[in-house]
């Protein structure tokens, strides 16, 4: 690792079914926004406020592009995709692999960076660029579609740092990541 991604320091923030799922097979997302709704803002906004910057893979930004709510306040988007058009939405930047997203985001003095979508959380967990990783179970098994967590390159040890019941019964627990990216003095 370069010691300009020692800097970037990635976090996840990510709701999911009890089961693992974090979209139906078509990406739907309805089971988390109706079932999540009684949890409101489930400490997003403040999460939102701490972060630099956004990367998430297109087919989590095709989930989310057409929400009337665009959650990322003024955050910069960058979206890891090969099939994307540069121009696809001026929200957006897109990016061609995760190593251009990191450039980029190095090159504009990002730190904190939030990650999301199950490919793109794994890659900068085996790239060990993640930090914090925050989950929050919705009380629902959905059987299928794509999980958060597959196959990492090896262990990732975990360290408990808090766990909250929020309304509507969603259980949000985050982590530190063992052995990822620290702090520096400066910060």
């Amino acid at each position: 690792m370069s010691a300009s991604q020692q800097s970037l320091r990635a976090v996840v923030f990510l709701g999911l079914s009890v089961d693992g799922r974090i979209a139906r097979p078509d990406g739907d997302l309805e089971w988390l926004t109706s079932r999540g709704a009684a949890a409101g803002d489930a400490g997003f906004t403040p999460f939102m406020e701490s972060v630099d910057a956004v990367v998430m893979g297109r087919k989590t930004y095709e989930a989310i592009a057409s929400f009337e709510d665009w959650p990322y306040l003024d955050r910069p988007i960058h979206v890891i995709s090969t099939s994307l058009a540069t121009d696809a939405d001026s929200r957006i930047i897109v990016d061609r692999s995760p190593e251009e997203a990191i450039d980029a985001l190095q090159r504009d003095g990002r730190r904190r960076v939030y990650v999301d979508g199950g490919a793109t959380v794994r890659w900068f967990l085996a790239a060990k660029l993640v930090d914090e990783l925050t989950l929050s179970q919705v009380p629902v098994l959905i059987g299928d579609g794509p999980s958060l967590f597959g196959s990492l390159g090896g262990d990732v040890d975990l360290e408990h740092v808090r766990t909250t019941v929020l309304d509507g019964g969603m259980v949000q627990t985050t982590y530190r990541v063992v052995g990822g990216p620290t702090p520096h003095a400066s910060e």
